[in-house]
């Protein structure tokens, strides 16, 4: 990208320019942050089949001038994502083989996703999901009635979860037909959203998209992602707020990362503040061994330490759960 606009300028934008606006050049992102490109073990390659993708609202949240800030890290391509780690692979939790139609993920009882996007404003270098082969697995237009065929078919299903991909990407107008034809299904109870917008893009939770989510007759929850306390930004608090100024219930779940939030007292501060702006943390994923995240990986004896020691810190409800998932699984495997 070039000639970035001016900060009063970049707010007033709507989201959709925000996001055409996001870094996708390694030097263009590193000149902005006072960084060469060159000192640091940055990786075209890496980029190949994994683009680089910032929106520049979570770049303002980086600390110009350190090549080890904790949102940089989260994605930098780097070296490290070109190294063979020992039992990581492009399907670490097992989406190919709960897939029973185009679009459709269905892994644990009672609960069915949806993947109605392959695409992110963020592309974080640790995604679970960086190799999986949205050009033929996402959820369609076309493929749309047959995954509400099925959900209608499967009584117990009672949960309908809309993932990606990153599902705020989709138009109000998409996200209302979408929510209209889930209303229409009895037992549906709840329709939950799992969504990095709110932090990458925050401007994306506007009076419209509220007002889309109210039109739904289930109850709605939003699930957010959030890792560091510093992704918090006046924007992302004032997007939580409306949010649960309207009534949906807001959670947070966070990946558990090397060089960005294995120690307790930044956990602690990212639980402190999720929940002071209405956020309830919920879960601490162990990372999903995707190939080319090994470099990010914590032990697991190493996080069960953590959580205890933020048991010491925190009254309880704000330790998230640790949790990691296992292909086949019949839930999130709960650590501590």
């Amino acid at each position: 990208m070039s000639d970035l606009p001016n900060e009063n300028l970049y707010i007033a934008k709507n989201w959709q320019q925000q996001l055409a606006d996001a870094f996708s050049n390694i030097e263009d992102l590193c000149r902005y942050l006072s960084l060469s490109h060159k000192d640091l073990p940055v990786s075209v390659a890496a980029t190949k089949n994994f683009p680089l993708r910032v929106p520049v609202g979570f770049a303002d949240c980086m600390e110009k001038g350190n090549p080890n800030d904790p949102l940089l890290r989260q994605v930098l391509p780097i070296n490290d994502e070109l190294v063979t780690y020992p039992g990581f692979n492009n399907d670490p939790v097992g989406d190919l083989a709960s897939a029973p139609l185009t679009g459709v993920l269905h892994k644990y009882h009672g609960r069915v996703l949806l993947i109605n996007t392959g695409s992110c404003a963020i592309n974080c270098r640790y995604c679970f999901r960086r190799n999986f082969p949205y050009a033929d697995l996402q959820l369609s237009k076309q493929a749309e009635s047959e995954a509400m065929r099925y959900i209608q078919d499967h009584t117990d299903i009672t949960e309908v979860i809309l993932s990606g991909g990153d599902p705020l990407l989709l138009s109000d107008q998409r996200l209302g037909k979408l929510l209209e034809q889930l209303n229409a299904i009895k037992h549906i109870k709840r329709i939950r959203i799992h969504s990095r917008l709110p932090i990458v893009l925050p401007a994306r939770i506007s009076s419209a998209f509220i007002n889309t989510l109210k039109l739904s007759t289930k109850t709605m929850v939003l699930v957010v992602h959030c890792n560091h306390a510093n992704e918090i930004s006046a924007g992302v608090i004032a997007a939580f707020l409306s949010l649960r100024a309207n009534g949906i219930t807001v959670f947070n779940q966070s990946v558990l990362l090397q060089g960005v939030n294995d120690n307790a007292a930044v956990l602690g501060a990212l639980s402190e503040k999720l929940f002071s702006n209405g956020v309830i943390p919920y879960y601490l994923h162990l990372l999903d061994k995707a190939t080319g995240t090994g470099h990010f990986d914590v032990p697991e004896s190493a996080a069960i330490a953590l959580i205890a020691e933020m048991q010491s810190l925190l009254p309880g409800y704000l330790v998230p759960k640790l949790v990691k998932e296992q292909a086949g699984g019949v839930s999130k495997q709960a650590i501590f």
